[in-house]
């Protein structure tokens, strides 16, 4: 059955209704969008020179946009309008609540304003929103540090470096400024409680100074990398600390090398242990790409042992150049006597290789040196020693090969010298 004219005609003028309805609709999302796309485009563009007048348009055209109120509360603050900027901050908390990074901001700004309390409201909420994250808790530790509040202040802010670990150094700079270089009550503001942060303690407090303390951090750590021992024993010696140094040392080595007993001796000197390029504390060091020096571990016919040190010299070098070195301990104002073997091969120089013995400390002041080696020929062992005196607060020499000076330069020298069978003894 055929429906009547009229009611066609309104289902078709009804369709079409919908239809202009959905095209309006669409029109102003597309709008709206296109507005909220411009209105970013002028947020970032305000926050990046900063430009009040592009944020404040940036407002008029979205204003329920959080991040709109947040630009103008930035190119406020940059202008120094704390007040106006704080107003816009809270407003953008307003229209996005669940954020904790304006939380923050907001307690900065409150901060900046002399509103203590204020402030310390805003970041409790930011921290409510985000418990682990490390920023807002930093923001409130120093706030209340700089109330006067130090054990919550410090609670936040060690809180914050276990969340975040590049905060530490912050934090032990903080507590031992204002504990006046108490190690203790640095360490107690500090709250330091795993190895990771003990070990952050000790290079802290060695840098300090405070070679006893920065060993008692380390001794507590269940497992110390040879990285962190490396950079740890360079540290103490930087800062001249040479005793603690070489405990810790020691103590990683083991008893390789010589008597354990006995704290004036030359670690491995017959050369029987590998050679290496990062040699930083009491063994033998090496020089990377010293020129026209070669040095190996030869196992033909060595003095003692199983090994010699041979080093080769194959055109120009630098006469100051440490061939070999070692450090080792020795005590005040007292006698010692060095002990070793040498042979040389057809040496020809201006400038003759020798043992010399200088103060660790200081200017490195020469204290004492063996007769020049070589000379022409292939000679055999030859038994070398000299004495050389501390001064009275020397507590560590170096004991190295190097060169007379020549009196040309450049200066050649080829040929080869071996080492072997190191030792010192002190005779008063």
């Amino acid at each position: 059955m055929r429906l009547p004219p009229i009611k066609l005609f309104s289902n078709r003028a009804f369709r079409l209704l919908v239809a202009a309805i959905g095209i309006v609709l669409c029109l102003c999302v597309i709008r709206a969008a296109g507005a909220f796309g411009l209105s970013r485009l002028l947020v970032r563009f305000a926050l990046a020179k900063p430009n009040l007048a592009v944020a404040e348009k940036a407002i008029q055209m979205t204003p329920a946009d959080a991040q709109a109120h947040f630009a103008g509360a930035g190119v406020l603050s940059t202008l120094s309008r704390t007040v106006e900027s704080a107003t816009e901050m809270e407003r953008a908390v307003a229209l996005r609540p669940a954020d904790y990074s304006l939380w923050s901001q907001l307690g900065l700004l409150r901060d900046q304003l002399g509103q203590t309390d204020s402030a310390l409201a805003a970041f409790d909420e930011a921290i409510r929103l985000a418990p682990f994250y490390a920023r807002p808790r930093w923001q409130r530790g120093n706030l209340l540090i700089r109330a006067g509040r130090y054990d919550l202040g410090f609670k936040d802010l060690s809180h914050a470096a276990h969340s975040n670990p590049e905060l530490l150094p912050a934090l032990l700079d903080l507590a031992w400024n204002l504990s006046k270089a108490d190690p203790n009550l640095t360490a107690q503001w500090s709250q330091i409680k795993t190895d990771q942060g003990r070990i952050a303690f000790a290079r802290f407090l060695a840098r300090q100074g405070k070679p006893t303390e920065a060993i008692e951090q380390l001794r507590a750590v269940a497992m110390v990398t040879e990285a962190a021992r490396k950079d740890f024993v360079e540290q103490l010696l930087a800062k001249g600390a040479f005793k603690e140094a070489f405990e810790m040392w020691k103590t990683w080595h083991g008893s390789a090398g010589g008597d354990q007993q006995s704290t004036t001796r030359i670690y491995d000197g017959g050369f029987e242990a590998p050679l290496t390029f990062d040699e930083s504390g009491f063994g033998w060091r090496v020089p990377r790409n010293a020129k026209n020096i070669a040095l190996s571990l030869n196992s033909g016919q060595p003095h003692s042992g199983a090994k010699n040190l041979r080093i080769d010299f194959a055109g120009d070098s630098n006469p100051g150049v440490e061939v070999v070195s070692q450090l080792f301990m020795v005590e005040p104002s007292r006698t010692y006597q060095i002990n070793f073997a040498s042979r040389s091969q057809e040496v020809v120089t201006g400038g003759l290789p020798l043992v010399v013995i200088t103060d660790a400390a200081g200017e490195r002041k020469r204290l004492g040196e063996s007769t020049p080696l070589g000379g022409s020929g292939a000679g055999d062992w030859k038994i070398a020693s000299f004495e050389f005196s501390t001064g009275p607060t020397t507590t560590a020499v170096v004991l190295s090969l190097q060169r007379q000076n020549c009196s040309t330069s450049p200066c050649p020298i080829f040929g080869s010298v071996s080492l072997d069978s190191f030792s010192v003894a002190q005779l008063k």
